[in-house]
């Protein structure tokens, strides 16, 4: 890691944790992504009708939609390193603030109508994968391709998939985690 000009080397410790950390993120984020999309496809079948008759033409703004809505990551604390001001508010090196990514993704002044599920939603600048810069989700890409493939082939081999009971959300300050979700596959 290079840092100010100086290079340092990870510890075989730092880097067990870097590795760890890949491993849990890609797969608890996009496990709920899929979660909260397939809830919100049953919820709104009238989305899920959109979506299924234009599969390849949809699936682009239908993924960022459920990234949007699902925001897997519920927040983030930094330390402030400078001191810098935070929209009107002043906040000193040293400081740590928290971001809220629900909050930012269902902000009015950024998205239309932002409580509701729109599979057809653009512009959406969405924060779900971090917002830009160095903290940028590194397996966008990936989760955006494995998003797409499954829920699609959901769509496809279960068209009328439908709730089967409530779901039940995991306890969790850091995921928006669906620890269950009854589905009945076919009528």
């Amino acid at each position: 890691i290079e840092e100010g000009g100086v290079r340092h080397q990870l510890t075989p410790g730092e880097l067990g944790s870097f590795f760890l950390l890949l491993v849990v993120a890609g797969n608890e984020t996009t496990r709920t992504a899929v979660s909260h999309g397939m809830l919100e496809l049953t919820r709104n079948p009238d989305q899920r009708a959109i979506w299924m008759n234009d599969l390849e033409g949809v699936s682009p703004t239908a993924v960022e939609e459920i990234v949007r809505w699902a925001t897997p990551v519920i927040n983030f604390r930094r330390l402030v390193t400078r001191d810098t001001i935070v929209g009107d508010q002043p906040v000193k090196a040293g400081e740590k603030v928290v971001m809220f990514y629900n909050s930012a993704n269902r902000d009015e002044r950024a998205f239309d109508d932002p409580f509701r599920f729109d599979v057809l939603r653009s512009p959406n600048e969405h924060v779900g994968f971090g917002a830009g810069g160095p903290h940028f989700c590194l397996g966008a890409a990936l989760a955006r391709l494995e998003l797409r493939v499954l829920i699609e082939e959901t769509l496809k081999r279960f068209p009328e998939m439908t709730l089967d009971g409530a779901p039940a959300y995991a306890v969790s300050p850091f995921a928006n985690q669906l620890k269950t979700l009854p589905v009945q596959l076919d009528d």
